[in-house]
């Protein structure tokens, strides 16, 4: 059986449980995003893949980006995939960006995208391929020639730029059939629309409201391609960030619905987007009030603003860094992701930004909102096994379900610790590890402390499983009167009720606190048939209100 090691190697069981004390709020469900831009090589990659030395040497640098991306708890990251009518992966539509081998129509020797898809799972990361819709580039450039000859009637000239023209239907089947092919070819888990809206240099008088209809029709057409294959990648884009003008306070001319027709709002009410991932690189009145407004009208989407880290740098607006710490407290408040653009402002730690975000905002890791499914949520792991040597804790259990192979379908684990039993997996702050992909993980525990660990399985969709728990061990301390009790999956035996006993009622518990039935206790044997399989707590009830743990049991059906 493969072992993984809990990412960082280097973090341990003890320095984990010294931060479990911390006052300051977290969230456990909560984007945590990048834009990753690859475009003339800005964030990634910064060589050229030109020889198995160099391909080696531009893996490498984002593997590096990765970790360092993981170690601050960032779980999303928006990988730019079509660049300009051109691509990171080897399309059947569109040439090889010139990003990766260095030449346009070159390719780098190797699949980026693949190999970024496959580094980020195994860092328990979710990619969205980021897809540039409408600009197409420099109107001389490689990958805007190509579509002229290919398709001249979808493309329009705007000075020396060339766009994809949204008022022609064949624009929307074009750009569906770029993410479908994405969809189709690799395990992504989400499509990142950006730029889907009118360039704000359009020529000519435009009907606003056939200016929506038009980037609408677009965003419907990619969303019928990419679920119809595949309904568990999220639908995203970056609209403008400021979606209108409020009743109190301007966009100042510059917003999504009305200046370049981004009807965003309505694609989340409609069912046609998952998540936005608005540009709001603002501060002040132009921030705030309009936060509020994506996060009232999101329709049980998902928000996660984007913040305008670069404005950090001197080189641009030099803000302070307490601008995004503020922004960010408020949007954790609000229950809001976060998104920074972009990844090479985080990575250099522009006026601490990296270092607050791994040891202030990000301290523990955090779980993606589950999408709006019909799906069952998975079942608990089976078998959770604990041994522990050489300063390993090793954690073991056998996959909960099968799914077809090459269906796309699988179970994720998420990995929670705590020095309390049971262990409450819905506190953030017992996170361990996210999205872990194998059944199997190392946790280093050096000093061999008493860490209690529960294990749940998460589906592509993001529903979260019930908790597998591995009991406690009973002590060899005559006053420990807690432990396993019998259970066979229909009843439950308790221990005789002594006379001198005042308890009146048996409550039976979930993992996380929350009492799922109560008895009287009338009788030694309980019917718990109805309750769903699980690792529950017992408690008993006095006539005083006083509150006594009994024991645990297992739900375990075949």
């Amino acid at each position: 059986m493969k072992h993984t090691t809990f990412w960082p190697k280097c973090a341990m069981v003890c320095a984990f449980l010294c931060t479990m004390a911390s006052s300051m709020a977290f969230n456990k469900h909560e984007v945590r995003a990048v834009w990753l831009t690859t475009i003339g090589g800005l964030d990634w990659p910064h060589s050229y893949a030109q020889s198995s030395h160099s391909i080696e040497k531009q893996k490498a640098e984002l593997r590096n980006m990765l970790d360092r991306l993981k170690l601050a708890n960032i779980n999303t990251i928006l990988l730019q995939t079509r660049v300009r009518a051109t691509t990171i992966y080897p399309s059947a539509m569109e040439p090889w960006d010139g990003c990766m081998s260095g030449t346009p129509g070159k390719t780098p020797g190797y699949d980026p995208l693949q190999f970024a898809i496959d580094e980020c799972h195994q860092r328990g990361m979710e990619l969205h391929a980021w897809v540039v819709c409408i600009p197409i580039g420099k109107w001389s450039n490689y990958g805007c020639r190509k579509l002229q000859k290919q398709r001249p009637d979808l493309v329009k000239r705007i000075g020396d730029e060339g766009f994809m023209d949204p008022e022609k239907k064949g624009t929307a089947e074009y750009i569906a059939g770029i993410c479908s092919e994405i969809a189709h070819k690799y395990d992504i888990d989400g499509i990142h629309l950006d730029y889907i809206r009118y360039p704000e240099t359009w020529k000519g008088r435009m009907d606003r409201e056939r200016g929506r209809a038009n980037i609408t029709r677009i965003v419907e057409h990619v969303a019928a391609a990419v679920k119809r294959q595949k309904p568990w990648i999220k639908m995203s884009c970056s609209p403008v960030g400021k979606h209108d003008d409020l009743t109190r306070y301007s966009s100042k001319g510059w917003n999504a619905r009305t200046k370049v027709c981004q009807d965003a709002q309505a694609w989340m009410a409609n069912g046609l987007m998952d998540q936005l991932y608005p540009m709001m690189y603002f501060k002040g009145n132009q921030f705030y009030p309009f936060a509020i407004d994506w996060n009232e009208n999101k329709h049980n989407g998902i928000i996660s603003p984007g913040l305008g880290i670069y404005f950090l740098s001197p080189k641009e607006k030099d803000w302070e860094l307490d601008v995004i710490r503020r922004q960010l407290h408020f949007l954790r408040r609000e229950g809001l992701g976060q998104a920074f653009f972009r990844c090479k402002f985080l990575l250099d730690d522009v006026k601490g930004l990296y270092g607050m975000l791994r040891n202030e905002i990000n301290r523990h890791p955090s779980l993606i909102p589950p999408l709006t499914s019909t799906e069952p949520i998975p079942d608990m792991p089976h078998d959770i096994r604990l041994t522990r040597q050489d300063g390993i804790d090793r954690l073991s259990w056998t996959d909960n379900k099968s799914f077809p192979q090459n269906d796309g379908l699988y179970n994720v684990y998420n990995v929670y610790a705590s020095n309390t039993y049971p262990v409450d997996v819905n506190n953030p702050c017992n996170l361990l590890e996210t999205r872990h992909m194998e059944c199997c993980i190392d946790i280093p525990n050096p000093r061999g402390q008493n860490v209690y660990y529960a294990v749940t399985a998460t589906d592509r969709f993001g529903n979260e499983g019930p908790a597998a728990t591995i009991p406690r061990q009973k002590t060899a301390d005559p006053h420990e009167t807690e432990g396993m009790l019998q259970c066979n999956g229909t009843t439950l035996t308790l221990p005789r009720k002594t006379i001198a006993s005042d308890a009146e009622y048996i409550a039976i518990e979930s993992a996380s606190g929350n009492i799922v039935r109560t008895f009287a206790y009338s009788s030694n044997t309980i019917n718990i048939s109805s309750i769903p399989q699980g690792f529950y707590v017992v408690r008993l009830l006095g006539r005083k209100g006083n509150s006594h743990r009994l024991g645990f049991f297992i739900i375990k059906r075949s």
